[in-house]
C-alpha cells in the first residue's frame, strides 16, 4: 500500500487539509516582510555633506549656503559625496559659474545631513552608510540571505532527521529571537550578526512551510494547495509595503515585522507532524494517530488501518540507512535531477530579488512600487495554477523564467524617456518571476523522494539563497556600467530557465517515496 492510497481513504483534501493549510499559511505572510524588508531598513534617502557653521553665513538662506559649499551634478542637483574645501561666494553673483579648479573639491568631512521627510531613520542614516560606505548598506541585504543560504543547509537535513514540525516551531521561536535583538542593534556589527541570525532561522520557515502542507494533500489538490500557499507570499508583499509606509522608524519596523512570528509559533500547537515523514521513519503510532484525526475531521469514520500495515508500510520506504545530501548525487537521474534544480533555483531567487530590490524608478513612490510588484504577483500565480496543470511543470517553470530574464534585458534597451512603458515591462517581468518562483516550489518538492525530500529543498534552496545574497551586490557593478546589473540579470535568468527543460515531467505523478522510485 502506498501513502496515497491512505490519503484517498481518509480524504485527501478536505476540513483536516484546509485547517492545516491555513495555519501554515501565517508564517508564509511574514517571510516576504523580512526577505524584502531591506528595501525600507536600509533605504538611502537624498542627502548632502554637512556644512560647518561660519560667521560669514549669518546673512545667507539656506540654498546660498548650499550653492558655495556643494559642487553641482550636470543636471543642476546637489552632489551627496563631495563639498568644497572652502565656500565658493562667486557663485553667489552666477551660479552658473564653475569653481575657480577642481582641487577645491574634497569628499565629505563633516558627515552627512539627510532628507526625513520620507523616513524619521534607516540604517543608511544611523551609521552614515553612504557614499564610500555604501558597499556595507548593500552588504546587509547579503549578510541576511547568507544566513538564509547556512539555514537551508541545516534545516533541510534537521527536518528529515527530528521531523517538520519540531523544526518548524525551532526556526519560529529563534526567528522572534533574533529579530527582536536586531531591532535592539546598537551598532552596525550588531546589526549584521543578528541579521545574520534571523536568515539563519527564516530559512527554517521558508524551507519547511510548503512541504508540511504538501504531504498531507492528495494529488489532485496538490498544485491548488502550492499555489494557495504561495498567494500568501504576495500577500506578505503587499502588507509590508503598509507596514513600511505607518513605521518609518527602522528600529520599530523590525519589532512590526518579527512580531507576528510568535503568533505563528503558538498557532503551530495545531498542526500534526507530517504522517508521510513519520511512517519514512517508522514512527507508526504516531503516525496512526494523526491519520485517525484526519480521518474523523473530514468525516470518514469508517476508516480503519492496522499498525501491522503502516510498519510494512515502513519497512518499504525504508529499505535501510540514513539519508544526507551526499544521497542527492549517488545516483544518476537523482544526480542530474539535483544539479539542474539547483542551477533553476539560483536564477529563479537572483532575478526574483534583483527586480524586487530596485524599487525606483518605475514612476512611482516606493510604497506604491512595492504595493504593486505584490498584487501582480496574485494574477500571475493564478495563471501559473491554470499553466502547470495544462502544460505541465517544466515548461511552465522554464518559460516563467525565460521570460522574466527576457523583460529585464528589455528595460535596458528601452529609452528612459519612455517611463510607462518601462514600467508596464518591469511589472510583467516582476509577475513572470514571481511565477516562476511558485513553480519551482512545488516542481521540486514532486521531483524528490518523501526520504530525501528536505535535503533536496535544502539543497535547492541553498543555491537559491545564494542567489538572494549576491543579487543586492550587483547593484555596485552600476559604478563600472549603469546597465550591467539589469544585463547580469537578464543573462543569468534566461540560461537558468533553459536548463528547466532538463528536468522530469511530475503532472499527475505520485509523490516519489524512496530512491528506487526516481531510478
Amino acid at each position: 500500500m502506498k501513502f496515497e492510497d491512505l490519503l484517498l481513504e481518509i480524504g485527501g483534501f478536505g476540513r483536516f487539509q484546509v485547517w492545516i493549510l491555513f495555519i501554515l499559511c501565517l508564517p508564509r505572510i511574514n517571510l516576504p516582510m523580512h526577505f524584502l524588508l531591506h528595501n525600507f531598513l536600509a533605504a538611502t534617502p537624498s542627502h548632502h555633506c554637512a556644512i560647518p557653521h561660519q560667521e560669514a553665513f549669518v546673512n545667507l538662506t539656506m540654498e546660498e549656503v548650499l550653492l558655495i559649499s556643494i559642487p553641482r551634478k550636470p543636471d543642476g542637483t546637489f552632489r551627496s559625496c563631495e563639498m568644497f574645501s572652502q565656500p565658493q561666494f562667486h557663485l553667489l553673483l552666477n551660479s552658473s559659474l564653475q569653481p575657480d579648479n577642481s582641487s577645491v573639491i574634497q569628499h565629505c568631512q563633516h558627515g552627512w545631513v539627510y532628507d526625513h521627510s520620507q523616513f524619521t531613520s534607516t540604517i543608511a542614516t544611523e551609521w552614515d552608510l553612504v557614499c564610500e560606505q555604501r558597499g556595507l548598506n548593500q552588504a546587509t541585504a547579503t549578510f541576511f540571505f547568507g544566513g538564509v543560504t547556512m539555514g537551508a543547509v541545516a534545516f533541510g537535513y534537521l527536518s528529515d532527521r527530528f521531523g517538520r514540525k519540531a523544526m518548524l516551531l525551532l526556526s519560529l521561536v529563534c526567528s522572534v529571537v533574533f529579530g527582536m535583538l536586531s531591532a535592539a542593534s546598537v551598532s552596525y556589527g550588531m546589526l549584521a550578526i543578528t541579521r545574520t541570525l534571523t536568515g539563519v532561522a527564516l530559512s527554517g520557515v521558508s524551507l519547511i512551510v510548503l512541504p508540511l502542507g504538501m504531504e498531507w494533500v492528495d494529488i489532485q489538490h496538490r498544485t491548488f494547495s502550492g499555489i494557495l500557499t504561495s498567494i500568501f507570499w504576495s500577500i506578505g508583499n503587499m502588507l509590508l509595503a503598509l507596514v513600511a509606509y505607518l513605521v518609518r522608524e527602522w528600529h520599530w519596523l523590525l519589532v512590526a515585522v518579527t512580531a507576528p512570528c510568535l503568533l505563528s509559533a503558538v498557532c503551530l500547537w495545531w498542526v500534526p507532524e507530517s504522517a508521510r515523514w513519520l511512517i519514512a521513519n517508522g514512527k507508526v503510532q504516531q503516525a496512526h494517530r494523526h491519520l485517525l484525526r484526519c480521518a474523523r475531521m473530514n468525516g470518514r469514520k469508517d476508516f480503519a488501518v492496522s499498525l501491522e500495515a503502516l510498519r510494512r508500510m515502513a519497512a518499504d520506504k525504508k529499505p535501510g540507512g540514513s539519508y544526507s545530501y551526499i544521497s542527492l548525487f549517488r545516483t544518476p537521474v537523482l544526480r542530474k535531477i539535483s544539479l539542474c534544480c539547483g542551477a533553476v533555483w539560483f536564477g529563479v531567487a537572483f532575478s526574483y530579488y534583483g527586480m524586487s530590490m530596485n524599487l525606483t524608478g518605475f514612476g512611482l513612490n516606493m510604497y506604491l512600487s512595492q504595493f504593486v510588484f505584490g498584487i501582480i504577483e496574485i494574477p500571475a500565480k493564478m495563471i501559473m495554477y491554470v499553466l502547470v496543470n495544462r502544460v505541465g511543470r517544466r515548461q511552465s517553470q522554464a518559460w516563467s523564467l525565460i521570460l522574466t530574464g527576457l523583460c529585464i534585458g528589455a528595460n535596458v534597451i528601452i529609452p528612459k524617456a519612455f517611463t510607462s512603458l518601462r514600467s508596464v515591462v518591469a511589472i510583467m517581468g516582476k509577475g513572470f518571476s514571481e511565477a516562476a518562483f511558485s513553480t519551482v516550489f512545488l516542481y521540486t518538492s514532486e521531483l524528490y523522494p518523501t526520504v530525501l525530500r528536505q535535503n533536496g529543498m535544502g539543497y535547492s534552496s541553498f543555491l537559491a539563497r545564494l542567489g538572494g545574497a549576491l543579487a543586492p551586490l550587483v547593484f555596485l557593478l552600476d559604478e563600472v556600467w549603469r546597465s550591467l546589473p539589469e544585463v547580469t540579470y537578464c543573462g543569468v535568468a534566461v540560461c537558468c530557465g533553459s536548463v528547466a527543460f532538463l528536468l522530469p515531467e511530475t503532472l499527475n505523478a505520485r509523490l516519489p517515496e524512496g530512491i528506487e522510485d526516481i531510478e
